[in-house]
């Protein structure tokens, strides 16, 4: 029987083809000069709603080929360009070709990996997804997991699983609100700034948050996070988790976990980490002393879409028991056909926050694959290495400072000849003119770096989780931000109100 309905949404399976492959060429084409352009066009909102135009929702259709084409052109030439060898700004990878082939063919087949029944095969990938992100940083293979959308969402659904295991067992049924003693949590003070929205919105609020100062090499103060979490004890308080940083977002540094998951241990709290950038290096056999203690770990975020070169979106949760997740998450309204029957069915809607959920795991599995454990410490290790060569060429060059070399980021700042740092007038003036050139460098289009401020020192910020990037790159950025930043500094004299 012949299919008569006809819609204005389906393509035939000849131009399917052709436009699909008319796309495919455009984009190994982008991929392939990507280091001939620009990082980034630095174009204003403005600029750029002037180019899509204003109009309201179109009443008819348009040809398909022709809106690809047009949507290609727009991409291709005002975008920020992450996967460009002298982008080094915030932590997004430049991102794996096969990803991009790999979200094609899961969007094409469509699962909702919410459910086992809705997506059989793909249910099965994330499982060993999962396993495999478990075996690859060096915890046991048993942690049970989920895919989320980033780092935020990996530690936020860490963070409730915690909440289940360690309150009061009447919190599901009272709420927060309604106990009577106030629940703790402690963090580095460099903490990411997801654990503020998770306090606000999971209803402890900010001041259950102790933020444990940092020591001199700037990991988490153990001695005063175990003293603070005595003292809230004495106080009536109720500690229920402690986070550890692998890799703090401004200077990569890693917290002593083996410490922390100790007063963990003397304490039952839960030891969570923040692992979101910095621990796929521990694969990395030289790095791997970094990550002592996070076998000890209850709960990890880790983000394939930072270093492990992932096209967005793809985060990570990790739980030593994964029935955690299920306790936290999981419902069974009549409406649900879901069931658990048989040996080894799994059902991601009772792991997270989504019920409807897409293919994350494939992009991640099959780069998994195609690069192999061999593969990531080679590219995890250069991009250490690139950071530390990026570091040394600041510190031996006569008008840069170089302040933090950590994992893969670097921190670094201009320093004119003329203005020697230690003043507070002189710092004041540094940390103006290092915003200001970073501003330049942001809209200038030819490197792509972010900031960090370390010690009240604002800082120039290299990231690199790129595999693009070379030893060229690195020299030629050092080249820039040195042109670059005389140029600013001679504006400012001339113009100090700019």
């Amino acid at each position: 029987m012949t299919n008569d309905r006809h819609n204005p949404i389906e393509i035939s399976k000849d131009e399917f083809k052709k436009i699909g492959h008319q796309l495919v060429d455009s984009i190994a084409d982008f991929i392939d000069t990507i280091r001939e352009k620009r990082v980034t066009t630095g174009e204003s909102p403005k600029q750029l709603q002037s180019i899509i135009g204003t109009s309201s929702l179109p009443e008819n259709g348009r040809p398909v080929d022709e809106l690809l084409s047009t949507a290609a052109e727009l991409l291709f030439n005002h975008s920020l360009f992450n996967g460009h060898p002298k982008f080094l700004g915030y932590i997004t990878s430049s991102a794996a070709p096969l990803g991009a082939l790999a979200d094609l063919l899961a969007a094409a087949v469509n699962p909702n990996v919410g459910a086992n029944i809705l997506s059989p095969i793909a249910t099965e990938i994330e499982k060993q997804t999962i396993r495999w992100l478990a075996e690859f940083i060096g915890v046991s293979p048993n942690y049970g997991g989920i895919l989320v959308s980033g780092g935020n969402m990996a530690n936020f659904t860490a963070f409730l699983a915690a909440r289940t295991a360690k309150a009061p067992e009447n919190i599901k049924e009272d709420g927060i609100s309604n106990d009577k003693t106030p629940l703790a949590i402690y963090c580095s003070k460099t903490t990411h700034t997801w654990i503020e929205k998770a306090a606000v919105l999971f209803g402890f609020g900010t001041k259950s948050i102790r933020w444990i100062p940092t020591d001199a090499t700037n990991k988490m103060d153990n001695q005063v996070l175990e003293k603070t979490i005595r003292t809230d004890l004495e106080n009536s308080f109720k500690p229920i988790m402690v986070i550890g940083t692998a890799g703090d977002v401004s200077t990569g540094v890693v917290d002593d976990l083996r410490g922390i998951a100790a007063v963990c241990k003397r304490y039952d709290l839960w030891f969570h980490i923040d692992g979101a950038y910095g621990i796929p290096a521990a694969v990395v056999p030289e790095q791997k002393i970094l990550f002592a203690g996070m076998e000890e770990a209850d709960s990890i975020a880790l983000d394939p879409h930072k270093w492990l070169y992932s096209p967005l979106e793809a985060g990570c949760t990790l739980v030593k028991d994964p029935n955690h997740l299920i306790e936290t998450y999981s419902s069974h309204p009549v409406y649900y056909n879901f069931s658990n029957d048989e040996p080894l069915t799994q059902n991601y809607y009772e792991y997270g926050f989504q019920n409807s959920r897409g293919f994350r795991a494939l992009k991640v599995w099959l780069t998994l694959q195609q690069v192999g454990r061999s593969g990531y410490i080679k590219m995890i290790n250069e991009d250490i290495q690139l950071s530390g060569l990026f570091f040394e060429l600041a510190k031996k060059h006569p008008e840069l400072e170089a302040i933090t070399q950590n994992l893969s980021i670097t921190t670094l700042r201009y320093v004119p000849l003329d203005y020697l740092p230690g003043s507070q007038e002189n710092e004041t003036y540094l940390n103006s003119l290092n915003e200001a050139l970073l501003n330049e460098l942001q809209h200038g289009g030819e490197v792509f770096l972010s900031n960090a401020l370390v010690k009240e020192k604002y800082c120039l910020r290299g990231c690199i989780v790129n595999f693009r990037t070379s030893k060229k790159d690195i020299e030629e950025i050092i080249t820039i931000i040195v042109r670059e930043g005389k140029k600013m500094h001679q504006k400012l004299q001339q113009n100090p109100a700019s």
